[in-house]
């Protein structure tokens, strides 16, 4: 059965979270830091939860897979920049294992959710 709103997906919640946690650490940084590694982190984590939510409202099942896989992309991007602040100091360990610890799950979850969308396959609760 199809949720009745891409909030309920766990995926999306998942990337919701990790895009909220990035935005707490990344306003703690000084101005040039939160203005060049920053911002591309924190919109690269928000953009995974943006493409999930705008995927489930198109009308085809190929334009939502596609914003998934897009979905998908900036989770990779914002593991770059996540490994660009840590090597800059801009981290601490504690940090970075903790933001990697939500990262972990979601190419899995979006992999899941990816094959759940079809005429045969309903997204469900990924």
């Amino acid at each position: 059965m199809k949720s009745e709103s891409f909030e309920n997906l766990r995926v999306y919640r998942a990337a919701e979270a990790v895009g909220d946690l990035i935005w707490e650490v990344v306003l703690t940084w000084d101005g040039f830091a939160r203005d060049t590694i920053g911002r591309q982190l924190a919109r690269a984590a928000d953009s995974i939860g943006a493409n999930i939510a705008e995927g489930y409202g198109r009308k085809s099942y190929a334009d939502n897979k596609r914003f998934v896989a897009i979905a998908r992309g900036s989770l990779m991007e914002t593991r770059h920049w996540l490994r660009r602040a840590h090597k800059r100091g801009l981290l601490t360990n504690e940090q970075t294992t903790s933001l990697q610890s939500l990262l972990e799950p979601l190419p899995k979850s979006l992999n899941a959710y990816l094959k759940s969308i079809g005429p045969t396959n309903t997204p469900n609760d990924q």
